[in-house]
């Protein structure tokens, strides 16, 4: 069965993806001759998240996303690109930053936050030309480079759907009527642009689906031709972490024009090829710290804090297009397992480079380890000036997906955590949805659904594919049956919602191991969505910021360097284990120890973190820190092992340092 059609109360359909055939009447979704979303984003601010990613969010108002104005010399006013013509600083930094301060403001509902992003926009809107350009003006060989331009857009957007301003409609139409003017040999041709033309791409759609304009789809085929090529079978336009995290994307985008499958297959196909190679360990990324490598593709090696939020946004954009849950159950393993170890548990200070082996986070260079010369493992707030803005938008756009419009008229929860989301369904009729949870860290996720009264609409529910056809769904503490299926799927209940209905969904969590063939046979134990990582004593030194910075860190004059240190964490216990894993049969044997939920809502340090695993390892004594000062690449399968221990396995998005992909023992 493909669509959701009416269930007895007695049972409900499994579907693939929510079928297409039918127009949302209450949200904007594809014009003709684009290609239906599977998936509509709700406008900001219709998802309230709760618990822990509530948490989250606020922690980055309090933290580095909140004063980033206050301290960056990059979103310093006076004489800023953004807000003075021919201004010198800040051209990239201000979006990216704002891209995520926007977003996170919206949600929040913060005055003083909305308050400071307004005043980047109204310098958007002030900086527009006569010939339809806006913004600063980069020049590239003497061509305008539009890259920071793509940006802004997107906090443009997010404006509008919080506001309704017609002037982002006005700006936007005669800014890509100008953009029709340029020519082909002028366009899309340094570096960044050129790689991510598919942002550029998705904008014009943005405002195709509210327009119309028939030129805009002109304009989208000569943005597409004029991009990167991220279609090639086997090669990358360019091996940069976040381009590839980013761009991968453009093809599925233009295929929503085209309708030709080649394109979305491309998009497809660029995410495998570089996790082949490159992408052998657990975490959801792949090792680019910079750029890929060949030989480099050990599970010490990193992923910029940019391409990690990037893939997130990436995910959820494809998820969108697609329907496809596997890119819902991707984005989950990249923000439950890489992004928190990327960033202080207060959310203070960040580091470039994350990995899923990372056993130390010091201020020295690891060059040739890392593909770049510098301080980029420990976490300093003023560093690494692209990650230090654009980290801001992994939560907010996070959130903002948590649950979905369907072409249908109804509700799809797609990433679980707790919230509640105000949204039109039927015929234009306000529902709430209210989802409460501790997931990823517990299996049960309750929704109540409250609304003036009944009506008819589908309520879609991801089913993932690791509870391998096990879970259970009751409606008003009716068992439902949920079709069996190992596929990772949507069960749909279709009926007349009255005001109360309660759904309860468990998403039965067990252990499941991976092997990394490329990387040594090595091992990575999942729970769930969760991978298991060692738990590592953590030893937090502060240091000064401004001495371990990177060459072209700035920071404001008058800004308090001392309340933003730099924190390099080295490891008190030992690291270098082998685990104990004979089958996977004897997983089964394995046990979680629950522990009490943090009464702050924050589940990802070592101390809060509310489950652990005993297992048993053995000590490799010759693994240890390699000449650069890393953690040594994974031993041989025939390295001299020590006596059995216990250890302890936490999940790895709460272990800022980490063994995550094991050598294995048998015994």
């Amino acid at each position: 069965m493909t669509s959701c059609e009416s269930a007895e109360q007695s049972h409900v359909t499994t579907v693939p993806r929510p079928d297409t055939q039918e127009q949302n009447v209450n949200y904007v979704s594809n014009r003709a001759p684009l290609q239906p979303l599977h998936f509509i984003k709700l406008p900001v601010g219709s998802v309230q998240p709760l618990g822990w990613v509530r948490r989250y969010l606020e922690l980055q108002r309090e933290g580095l996303t909140g004063h980033l104005g206050e301290i960056s010399a990059w979103l310093e006013k006076k004489n800023n690109a953004w807000l003075t013509n021919g201004g010198d600083h800040g051209w990239e930094e201000v979006p990216y930053w704002l891209k995520g301060y926007g977003n996170l403001a919206y949600i929040l509902n913060d005055p003083k936050m909305i308050a400071e992003t307004q005043i980047w926009i109204e310098g958007a809107f002030a900086s527009r030309q006569s010939d339809g350009y806006f913004g600063p003006v980069n020049l590239r060989n003497g061509k305008r480079e539009l890259w920071a331009q793509m940006i802004m857009l997107w906090c443009l957007q997010s404006y509008y759907e919080h506001s309704q301003d017609e002037r982002v409609i006005s700006l936007m139409t005669d800014y890509f009527k100008w953009q029709m003017t340029v020519p082909d040999e002028d366009l899309l041709k340094d570096y960044w642009e050129n790689s991510r033309g598919g942002d550029n791409l998705l904008s014009i759609y943005w405002l195709y689906n509210r327009t119309g304009d028939k030129f805009l789809l002109e304009l989208a085929d000569k943005i597409h031709r004029n991009t990167a090529d991220w279609t090639q079978s086997t090669s990358l336009p360019n091996w940069h972490n976040v381009n590839i995290a980013q761009c991968f994307r453009e093809p599925a985008t233009y295929y929503m024009q085209t309708g030709d499958s080649a394109l979305l297959n491309a998009s497809y196909n660029v995410h495998n090829l570089i996790r082949r190679t490159f992408g052998q360990v657990p975490g959801g990324m792949f090792g680019a710290d910079e750029n890929a490598r060949l030989g480099y593709i050990d599970p010490r090696q990193g992923v910029e804090t940019c391409g990690i939020v990037e893939q997130m946004a990436s995910d959820e954009i494809m998820l969108g297009m697609t329907g496809d849950p596997f890119w819902a159950e991707h984005c989950e393993e990249v923000a439950f397992n890489t992004y928190p170890a990327a960033v202080t548990s207060d959310f203070k200070a960040l580091r470039y480079i994350t990995s899923p082996n990372h056993t130390i986070s010091d201020s020295k260079n690891h060059h040739p380890g890392i593909d770049n010369r510098g301080p980029f493992l420990s976490m300093n707030p003023f560093s690494s000036r692209c990650c230090q803005h654009n980290h801001a938008q992994g939560w907010p756009y996070y959130a903002e997906h948590l649950v979905m419009a369907t072409p249908d008229n109804g509700l799809a929860a797609v990433l679980y955590a707790a919230s509640e989301t105000t949204a039109k369904v039927g015929n234009n009729q306000q529902v709430v949805l209210k989802e409460e949870t501790h997931y990823p860290f517990d299996e049960k996720v309750t929704f109540t659904l409250q609304m003036e009264k009944p009506v008819d609409f589908p309520l879609y529910l991801r089913i993932p594919s690791w509870t391998n056809g096990q879970a259970t769904l009751k409606v008003n503490g009716q068992s439902m049956q949920i079709p069996a299926t190992k596929d990772a799927q949507y069960a749909c209940i279709k009926r007349q919602w009255q005001p109360g209905d309660q759904v309860e969904l468990t998403l039965p969590m067990s252990f499941r191991m991976r092997t990394w063939q490329v990387n040594k046979n090595s091992v990575s134990v999942d729970y769930g969505p969760l991978t298991l990582s060692l738990k590592i004593k953590e030893n937090y030194v502060k240091r000064d910021s401004r001495e371990t910075a990177i060459w072209d860190s700035r920071w404001q004059e008058g800004s308090d360097a001392s309340q933003w240190p730099t924190t390099e964490i080295y490891p008190d216990s030992p690291w270098n284990y082998a685990l104990i894993l004979p089958d996977e049969a004897d997983l089964k044997q394995w046990k979680v120890e629950r522990r009490a939920w943090p009464a702050d809502n924050f589940p990802f340090t070592t101390e809060s973190v509310p489950l652990e695993v005993k297992a048993e390892g053995r000590k490799i004594a010759s693994w240890q820190l390699d000449e650069t000062g890393l953690c040594g690449v994974l031993p041989d399968e025939n390295a001299v092992k020590g006596e059995k221990e216990e250890i302890t396995l936490i999940p790895m998005g709460a272990a800022h340092l980490r063994i995550s992909a094991f050598p294995r023992v048998t015994q």
